[in-house]
């Protein structure tokens, strides 16, 4: 027999045995009928109750005349069912959530484009106030260096008294250790406060650098060759 036949017979086979069984089902009760499959989806048995062994099966219901009212997912099936629509949920809602931001952020860059063309007339304008920013920021960083060589040296002067004083095994007050402690403390927070300001002031030149390639685009015209920001005044 070729081998076409041969799987169209058990197929047949299958159907029949499946079409026996659940008219034997039926024969036996005059209410529904529930039928049940195993893991590959074959209808293995049917009855008024589904067994203890296959009630976590897939199963069909039927009625008197053997039309089909019900079916029922496996457990499996619907696990993964389940897990799949939540993960069709969360992808729509990353959708969603980029869509949102992508708005957002198209609404605040009008915003601030007109803010820009509002607040300047041209390039020139933008290079001034950069300048204005850049030196004051420069006069702040100034300030914090002497605060900061001040601070070093007073530290440096009561670490070598106190220093001079156990050396000559005379005894140092609390309050004297206090104070080269604090012109310490001092000395470091200066430090950071100088490293923060000229990382600010590196951000203030590309900000406006930033602002003047936009200024450009929207008023159509190509930028020019950057200009060198003015020095700061000593």
């Amino acid at each position: 027999m070729p081998e076409n036949l041969r799987a169209f017979a058990a197929a047949a086979l299958s159907f029949a045995l499946a079409a026996f069984i659940a008219g034997t089902a039926m024969a036996q009760s005059k209410g529904k009928i529930v039928c049940w499959k195993d893991k590959a989806g074959k209808v293995v048995g049917c009855g008024d109750r589904v067994p203890p062994e296959y009630e976590d099966s897939a199963t069909k219901e039927l009625d008197a005349r053997g039309v089909t009212r019900k079916t029922t997912e496996s457990a499996a099936d619907e696990a993964k069912r389940v897990a799949e629509d939540a993960k069709q949920a969360k992808q729509k809602e990353g959708v969603t959530r980029q869509r949102e931001e992508e708005k957002r952020l198209v609404t605040v860059q009008r915003r601030e484009d007109a803010a820009l063309l509002a607040t300047f007339s041209n390039e020139q304008e933008i290079d001034r106030k950069r300048d204005r920013d850049l030196e004051e920021v420069s006069r702040q960083i100034a300030q914090l260096q002497a605060a900061q060589h001040n601070a070093a040296e007073r530290a440096l002067d009561l670490k070598g008294r106190i220093e001079a004083g156990e050396k000559a095994k005379k005894p140092v007050s609390d309050h004297f250790k206090d104070e080269a402690a604090r012109a310490e403390n001092d000395r470091v927070r200066f430090e950071k406060g100088i490293v923060a300001k000229t990382k600010e002031k590196e951000e203030v030149g590309k900000r406006y650098a930033d602002m003047k390639q936009r200024y450009n685009e929207l008023m159509g015209t190509r930028a020019p060759a950057p200009t060198a920001a003015a020095p700061a005044k000593k």
